[in-house]
């Protein structure tokens, strides 16, 4: 009888788990939800401009997509403020998708080597991003959490001002992005063109606190596979109560 019972609470288990695997449950990384970064050095701006040629296709006669990314830390060291100005889109494959990538571009301009989004908390790119939940999204995940570019609303140039409350300009955490790149796609997630960010301002005396608060600590360009991670933790939960059926 004790055996019985131990056995439907297992199963239970096992039904609850796949069930929490494919409902509409928010989602969240591994490490839990993105924290809002208090202590980002006011005044420092780090910019990615896009170059001359298109990474997807060099020959273009157009060029590539013209712009930049520019991004300054509030004065309070609370979010950081983003300034997306492109222009010179491909005449089709939208809406177009950007991202800060986890590693930055390699000397020979290939945005394959950026590897995947900024993910420090293990999200993973799928389900794709609920901008009303943001603090779920990856880090990095810039035209998910604010919107994609839509050229056939927006035209052949694309501005957008926001604060993001997640990525930091502080060296040292997860969350920064000041030795990362910015990848543009296509609307399929071909990338386009890439551009790392440097550092091009930063206020003079400034001295920032190093109690951060959440976001793993790392500044090193590092990939996340979030998906992966988060389907092998499922799939070794189940195979531990599978393990302890049999036991049984």
């Amino acid at each position: 009888m004790h055996s019985a019972t131990i056995l439907s609470v297992l199963a239970a288990a096992i039904l609850g788990l796949v069930s929490a695997q494919s409902t509409g449950v928010p989602v969240t990384g591994i490490l839990g939800n993105a924290s809002v970064v208090e202590d980002n050095p006011p005044g420092v701006i780090y910019t990615a401009t896009l170059p001359a040629k298109s990474f997807f296709d060099p020959q273009d006669p157009r060029g590539n997509i013209k712009g930049s990314v520019s991004a300054v830390a509030n004065s309070n060291g609370i979010g950081v403020a983003f300034s997306v100005d492109f222009s010179n889109f491909p005449t089709s494959g939208g809406p177009f998708l950007y991202h800060i990538h986890a590693f930055p571009v390699t000397a020979d301009g290939n945005c394959n080597n950026t590897l995947g989004h900024l993910d420090p908390y293990e999200r993973g790119e799928t389900p794709a991003c609920d901008s009303k939940l943001p603090q779920t999204c990856q880090v990095g995940d810039l035209s998910g959490k604010h919107g994609a570019i839509n050229t056939s609303v927006a035209g052949d140039s694309y501005n957008a001002n926001y604060v993001d409350n997640y990525p930091s300009t502080l060296p040292g955490i997860g969350a920064f992005f000041g030795n990362r790149s910015i990848t543009v796609h296509f609307a399929n997630t071909t990338r386009i063109t890439c551009a790392n960010f440097t550092l091009t301002g930063s206020s003079v005396g400034s001295s920032p606190s190093t109690n951060t608060t959440g976001s793993p600590t790392s500044s090193t360009p590092a990939q996340f596979t979030g998906d992966g991670n988060r389907n092998a933790a499922s799939m070794l939960a189940l195979m531990t109560i599978t393990g302890l059926i049999f036991f049984l």
